[in-house]
C-alpha cells in the first residue's frame, strides 16, 4: 500500500463535528444529493463568491502550536514600569488552571438563563460588592470593557441625569487634565457625536457656577501618580448641580480614602491589576460604580439577588439587562458585552487574597514607591507629583530622559517618557527591592553619576507615605466569601463548586440564535495564557512587540480576504463597540468630504438591538423601515423613507442572513439603493457564521461590517465576555478607522479618535481567531459555513411539525439559524419561558428567547455539533412539544404541569412527600439520555419581579430584604 507522507490530520475534522455518515444522513432527510445543492437552495446565487478564499493552507494543532511559537517570541517582554491603567500583576495558579484555562468557566454563555448560571452570578455579585466596597459607593456593574469606556458611559450617565430646568440645558463635561490620556481620547470619542462640549484641564481652573457644565471627571490616583483629595471641591460642584466622577485605581483604594467618602456621584476604573495580565490591551473589567440614585441610569448588567419558586436565595440579572434590546433608540447605551471571564477573575482574586491580604499588597507596592522616591531624591531628582500611591513623576530633562531611555531599552526595561522630558515609574505587584536597585544603577549609569545609594538600607524604614487625610479608615471585604477561601484547598473548592452550578458548552449544545456558540478549541485557547502575550503592556515600543504587530498584519489580511473589504480595524473591543465605531467611521468620511448633515440611520424593525442604540450614541436619528410578512426589509417602505431622507440619509444598518435567519432575495438592490441616494451601508456582522466561504459583506454591497470575533471566529464567550468586534470597510472609508492618543496604531492622518483604551482593543484574545483560521484555513472556513446551514436546516426538517418556522428563503430553506413560534400555545397558558425552563430539565440551554420576536425560540446549532446532538436535542424539544399537548388536551393540570413548574431541582425531587400530579421520573429524567448524564438546575424558576423591587446588588442574604415583601 501507497502511504501519503503529507495526509496530516486536518483541523477542520475536530471543528467541524458532523462525520461522512452524519452529513450523508441529514442531506437524504433534506432530499438533496450533496451538500452544494442545499447551498444552492439557500444562498443567493447572485451574491456567490466568484472564487475560493484565498488563504494559507491550513496547519494541525501540532504544526501551529510549534509555528505560533516562533510568532510568540518576537515579543520581548521587557519590565515595565509605564503604569497609566496597565500594571504587572501576578495571577494565582489556582484562578488561572481552574477558570482562565477552564473551558466549564469560559465556554458559559450570557447568564440570560439565570437557573443554571448561579455560579456565574454569584462571582459577578462578588465582583460588585468588591466594587462598591473599595470605592464607597452604592451600586456597581459587573461589568464593562475598559476604564477608558466606562469614563465614556459616565457622560452619557450624566448627561441623562441633569436636573432643573437650567442643568436640563447644560451641555459642558470637564475632564482634568491629569486623567489617564487614552481616556481623554475616548472621551473626545463619545462626547462629540451627541453634542456634549468636553473641556480638558487645570481642576484649579475650573469654574463650577458655570450653568453649561453637568458633570466633571477627575483620576485618583492620577496619571503622574498624584492624589488629592477631592471632597470640598466635590461639595462645591454639588452647590452648582454639578455631577463629579473619579477614575480610580482598586488596589489603590484598600489603602487610600475611598471616593464614596469624598461624595462622588460615580467612580470607573478597571479591576486589571487583580489577577489579570495586561495582554497588550486587554481583555480586562472595566467598572462602574455609582449612587443607588442613579440605579436606572446606570449602563450594563447588574447582578441581583432575588428569590427562587421555594423561597431559596437565587441570583439573577436585574434592571438594565439588555436595555437596549427593550428600550432601542432610547437606550442611553449600547452595552451588550460584559467583561464576565475576567470579572470572575478579578473577584476571585480579591476573594483568595481577602482585605488583609489585598492590603498587604498594596502597602508593598506603595512601600516600593515610598523606597524608589528616597533613592532617586538621594541622586538629586525631584519628585513633581502631589502625593503617591504607586506611581511618581521624576523631574529630568529632555536630554536626561533620552540618555536613561536608550538604557533603560537596552536592559530590557520600559518607563513612561513625558513630553516635558519627564519620566514616570509605576510599582506593581512583582515589583521588588533588587528592581528598585536596577532602576537607581541604571539612572546612574545612563547620567555617569556616581551617588552612594543603598537601596537595601533605605528599604528596612520605609513607612507609609499617604498624608493622614488620605489614609483610608473604614473597613472593607468584611463580607465571609472574601474571609474563608485563602487556603488552596478551600479556593479550588469554592470554584468548583461554583462551576458545578453552571451549564457551559462542557455539557451540551448551546444553540442560541445570533450567538454562534461554537467549538473554543484547546490549541486556539493555549496561547492565550503564555507569558509572551500576556506580560506586553498596550503602550510599550512596537518594535518590542513585532510578534503581536505580525499577528495584526495576518488577522487584518485574511479577515479582509473574508469579507471582502480594503481595511480593518481590530481596536473595538465587544460586538456593540464595533458596530458604534463602524457608525462614527461613516460619520467622519461624510464630514470628511463636507457632507457632515448626513445624520439619519435607517434600520430594520428586525435589527438587534444594540443597533439603534448604537446609531444615536453616533449622533445619528433613526428612522424604522417595516419588515414585511416573510421577515424581509419592505423593500417599498424602504424606498420611501429614503427617498424622504435622501438629502440626510448617512447610512442603513442590516443584519445579513438577516435577524430572521433568511438570506434575502433583495439585498443587492437594497445596497443599491442607499448608495444612489448617497448613504452608506453598515453590516451587523452577527450572522457571519453563515457567509464566509460563500458570499462576503463587500460582495453582497456593504461598505463596513464589523465581526463578532467571540462568535464566527471562536473567541469564546466567556459567560458574557470576553468579545472582539473588529470592523472592515471599503479604501474611501479606510483613513476615518479609529486611532489612538498615545501609540500609533497605522491608520494615518485623518484617524478617528479612539473607541477603546487600548490601541489594538483586547489584543491578548485575538490569537485565538488567528489559530482557528490558521488551522482551518479558505476550504475548511468554508465547509464550517456549509455545515452550520445543513445543521440548521436539518433541524428545521425535524422540528417544523411540531413548531411553526416562522420565516424560511424563497426555496423554503433557513440559513444557519431558524426562528420556533411558541405563541399558539399561549391560549393553553403555556409561554415561551416555560419551554426554556423545561429545557433544563432535559439538560440544555434555552435558544434564544422571544428575540427578534417575542414568543418565538432562536435556534441556531454551529457547524461544531454532530448529528447526534442535533438529535438529541430535537428529541427534547419534541418531548416538550407532547408535554404541551398534554395541557391543551386537559390531559395534565394547566398549573401544576411540567413545564410551569420547570426547572426541577435535586431537592425538590428528593423530598419525602412528593405532592406534583405527575411523577418524580417525568419531571427530572423526561428521556432515557437524561439519566445517564443529568445536570441540575440548582434553583428552581426565579422570582425577578421580587428582586427587582427589592433591589439588592451586593453580598446581603436574602433574609434581610425579603421582609420588604411582606
Amino acid at each position: 500500500m501507497k502511504i501519503d507522507l503529507n495526509n496530516f490530520e486536518r483541523f477542520e475534522a475536530r471543528h467541524n463535528a458532523p462525520n461522512h455518515t452524519q452529513i450523508e444522513e441529514m442531506l437524504a432527510a433534506l432530499g438533496v444529493s450533496d451538500i452544494d445543492e442545499l447551498i444552492s437552495q439557500t444562498v443567493p446565487e447572485k451574491i456567490r463568491l466568484k472564487k475560493p478564499l484565498e488563504l494559507p493552507q491550513p496547519l494541525t494543532e501540532y504544526q501551529f502550536l510549534r509555528h505560533f511559537k516562533t510568532i510568540a517570541d518576537k515579543n520581548k517582554i521587557y519590565r515595565s514600569y509605564i503604569g497609566m491603567g496597565y500594571y504587572n500583576t501576578i495571577t494565582p495558579p489556582v484562578i488561572l488552571r481552574n477558570i482562565m484555562e477552564n473551558p466549564g468557566w469560559y465556554t458559559a454563555y450570557t447568564p440570560y438563563q439565570a437557573e443554571i448560571a448561579q455560579g456565574r452570578l454569584e462571582m459577578l455579585l462578588n465582583f460588585q460588592t468588591m466594587v462598591t466596597d473599595l470605592t464607597g459607593m452604592e451600586l456597581a456593574n459587573a461589568s464593562l470593557l475598559d476604564e477608558a469606556t466606562a469614563a465614556g458611559e459616565v457622560v452619557h450617565m450624566f448627561y441623562g441625569a441633569r436636573k432643573g430646568a437650567k442643568k436640563k440645558q447644560a451641555n459642558k463635561f470637564f475632564a482634568s487634565n491629569t486623567c489617564h490620556p487614552q481616556t481623554l481620547d475616548l472621551l473626545k470619542t463619545r462626547c462629540t457625536p451627541i453634542g456634549v462640549e468636553l473641556v480638558i484641564g487645570e481642576v484649579a481652573d475650573l469654574d463650577v457656577t458655570d450653568p453649561t457644565l453637568f458633570g466633571v471627571l477627575v483620576q485618583y490616583p492620577d496619571t503622574n501618580g498624584g492624589i488629592t483629595d477631592y471632597t470640598d471641591f466635590i461639595a462645591a460642584a454639588h452647590e452648582n448641580g454639578v455631577l463629579v466622577a473619579m477614575a480610580s485605581d482598586l488596589l489603590a483604594l484598600t489603602v487610600l480614602k475611598e471616593p464614596g467618602k469624598m461624595d462622588a456621584d460615580a467612580v470607573v476604573g478597571s479591576a486589571q491589576r487583580f489577577g489579570v495580565p495586561m495582554g497588550y490591551g486587554g481583555p480586562h473589567a472595566g467598572f462602574l460604580a455609582t449612587r443607588d440614585a442613579y440605579k436606572r441610569q446606570i449602563p450594563g448588567r447588574i447582578i441581583g439577588i432575588s428569590k427562587d419558586k421555594d423561597g431559596n436565595e437565587a441570583y439573577r440579572m436585574a434592571l438594565q439587562t439588555r436595555e437596549q434590546h427593550i428600550k432601542r433608540e432610547r437606550a442611553t447605551s449600547n452595552i451588550c458585552t460584559a467583561q464576565v471571564l475576567l470579572g470572575v477573575m478579578a473577584s476571585a482574586y480579591a476573594i483568595y487574597h481577602g482585605p488583609e491580604g489585598l492590603k498587604t499588597i498594596a502597602y508593598r507596592t506603595h512601600g516600593m514607591a515610598n523606597l524608589l522616591k528616597q533613592s532617586v531624591e538621594k541622586l538629586g531628582f525631584e519628585v513633581v507629583n502631589n502625593g503617591y500611591f504607586d506611581t511618581l513623576r521624576i523631574n529630568t530633562t529632555a536630554l536626561q530622559a533620552k540618555a536613561i531611555r536608550l538604557l533603560a531599552e537596552e536592559r530590557l526595561t520600559n518607563f513612561r517618557y513625558f513630553e516635558d522630558g519627564n519620566i514616570g515609574l509605576s510599582m506593581n505587584q512583582s515589583t521588588d527591592v533588587s528592581h528598585i536597585a536596577d532602576i537607581v544603577d541604571l539612572i546612574q549609569d545612563a547620567l555617569g553619576l556616581n551617588v552612594a545609594v543603598n537601596v537595601e538600607a533605605l528599604a528596612e524604614n520605609i513607612e507609609i507615605a499617604v498624608p493622614a487625610e488620605l489614609q483610608r479608615e473604614s473597613d472593607f471585604l468584611t463580607h465571609p466569601v472574601f474571609n474563608q477561601y485563602h487556603a488552596e484547598h478551600e479556593m479550588l473548592r469554592y470554584l468548583k463548586r461554583l462551576e458545578n452550578k453552571d451549564l457551559s458548552l462542557v455539557h451540551s449544545m448551546i444553540s442560541l440564535g445570533s450567538c454562534t456558540m461554537k467549538l473554543n478549541a484547546t490549541a486556539e485557547m493555549i496561547p492565550v495564557t503564555w507569558p509572551e502575550f500576556g506580560q506586553m503592556h498596550p503602550f510599550a515600543p512596537k518594535e518590542q512587540a513585532q510578534g503581536y504587530q505580525e499577528i495584526f498584519k495576518d488577522l487584518e489580511a485574511w479577515l479582509c480576504e473574508i469579507t471582502g473589504f480594503d481595511a480593518m480595524s481590530l481596536q473595538p473591543n465587544s460586538g456593540a463597540n464595533g458596530e458604534y465605531a463602524g457608525l462614527l467611521t461613516i460619520r467622519a468620511y461624510h464630514e470628511g468630504i463636507g457632507e457632515g448633515h448626513r445624520n439619519i440611520a435607517i434600520i430594520p424593525s428586525s435589527a438587534h438591538g444594540t443597533n439603534p442604540a448604537s446609531a444615536v450614541m453616533a449622533g445619528m436619528k433613526v428612522i424604522i423601515v417595516k419588515c414585511d410578512e416573510a421577515g424581509n426589509i419592505d423593500v417599498e417602505d424602504l424606498k420611501a423613507k429614503v427617498e424622504k431622507h435622501s438629502n440626510e440619509l448617512s447610512c442603513l444598518m442590516i443584519t445579513y442572513p438577516s435577524t430572521h435567519g433568511v438570506f434575502e432575495e433583495s439585498v443587492v438592490e437594497i445596497c443599491q439603493i442607499i448608495h444612489d441616494n448617497g448613504g452608506r451601508v453598515y453590516m451587523d456582522g452577527a450572522n457571519m457564521n453563515a457567509q464566509v466561504g460563500l458570499t462576503s459583506p463587500a460582495n453582497i454591497g456593504a461598505d463596513v461590517c464589523h465581526l463578532n470575533l467571540h462568535k464566527t471566529f471562536c473567541i469564546p464567550h466567556g459567560g458574557g465576555g470576553p468579545g472582539v468586534g473588529p470592523i472592515g470597510v471599503v479604501a474611501d472609508l479606510a483613513p476615518y478607522l479609529p486611532g489612538h492618543a498615545v501609540i500609533d496604531n497605522n491608520v494615518g492622518e485623518k484617524a478617528s479618535t479612539a473607541v477603546a483604551a487600548a490601541p489594538w482593543g483586547s489584543a491578548s484574545i485575538l490569537p485565538i481567531s488567528y489559530a482557528y483560521i490558521r488551522m482551518m484555513g479558505g476550504e475548511g472556513l468554508t465547509n464550517a459555513t456549509k455545515i452550520a446551514i445543513l445543521n440548521a436546516n436539518y433541524m428545521q426538517s425535524r422540528l417544523k411539525d411540531h413548531y411553526p418556522v416562522l420565516y424560511v428563503g424563497a426555496n423554503g430553506r433557513n440559513a444557519h439559524e431558524m426562528i420556533v413560534d411558541c405563541r399558539q400555545f399561549k391560549p393553553a397558558g403555556i409561554e415561551v419561558e416555560d419551554i426554556a425552563k423545561r429545557l433544563m430539565d432535559y439538560g440544555y440551554h434555552a435558544p434564544t428567547v422571544s428575540f427578534p420576536v417575542p414568543g418565538t425560540l432562536m435556534i441556531e446549532p454551529t457547524e461544531s455539533e454532530s448529528k447526534t446532538e442535533l438529535d438529541q436535542f430535537c428529541d427534547a424539544m419534541i418531548q416538550i412539544r407532547q408535554e404541551i399537548q398534554e395541557v391543551i388536551d386537559g390531559q395534565a393540570d394547566a398549573v401544576e404541569n411540567v413545564l410551569k413548574n420547570a426547572p426541577h431541582t435535586q431537592a425538590q425531587v428528593i423530598t419525602e412527600e412528593w405532592t406534583m400530579p405527575y411523577s418524580r421520573e417525568k419531571a427530572v429524567y423526561p428521556l432515557p439520555y437524561v439519566q445517564a448524564n443529568k445536570f441540575w438546575p440548582t434553583v428552581r424558576r426565579i422570582d425577578s419581579a421580587f428582586g427587582d423591587r427589592n433591589l439588592v446588588c451586593s453580598c446581603i442574604p436574602v433574609s434581610e430584604f425579603e421582609e420588604a415583601e411582606a
